[in-house]
């Protein structure tokens, strides 16, 4: 697969980047819209229905559910908008997709003990996006 890179870097060549670089990019995308969709659902539900969540009275990260819900709302959101901006091929999606990716696996994390398995699944969500978000490097191509 071929791409003009001409106006993008001023060098008028063409540069082939590997079907696997492409796929890990759209694989990423495809991931962080459905965790943001995914978040944003679990942060509805701690909103509107804040009893389906179990509360624990001494739990050192202990917020209110309906502020882990607010949370979770403002991070599904950010991660989609981000994962469409790497399905769009932007640079800043990916710097930013790996930086909320990390941050919505803490904030699963930390998470754990209010619904384990929404958790779980949004962190290894996480972990894949992280790997695949790292592993495109379109700069590699050019050295090739």
């Amino acid at each position: 697969m071929t791409t003009p890179t001409g106006a993008a870097t001023g060098r008028g060549a063409m540069t082939d980047v590997s079907p696997w670089t492409r796929g890990f990019a759209l694989f990423a995308a495809v991931l962080m819209i459905t965790i943001g969709i995914v978040q944003a659902l679990m942060g509805f539900t701690a909103i509107l229905r804040n009893e389906i969540y179990v509360v624990l009275p001494s739990y050192v990260f202990g917020f209110d559910v309906t502020a882990w819900g607010w949370i979770h709302l403002l991070l599904g959101v950010l991660v989609a908008v981000a994962g469409w901006a790497v399905f769009s091929g932007k640079l800043w999606g990916r710097m930013v997709g790996i930086v909320l990716a990390s941050l919505s696996l803490i904030a699963n994390f930390v998470f754990l003990p209010h619904y384990p398995l929404w958790s779980i699944i949004v962190i290894a969500l996480d972990v894949a996006v992280i790997a695949a978000l790292c592993h495109y490097d379109e700069s590699a191509a050019d050295r090739a």
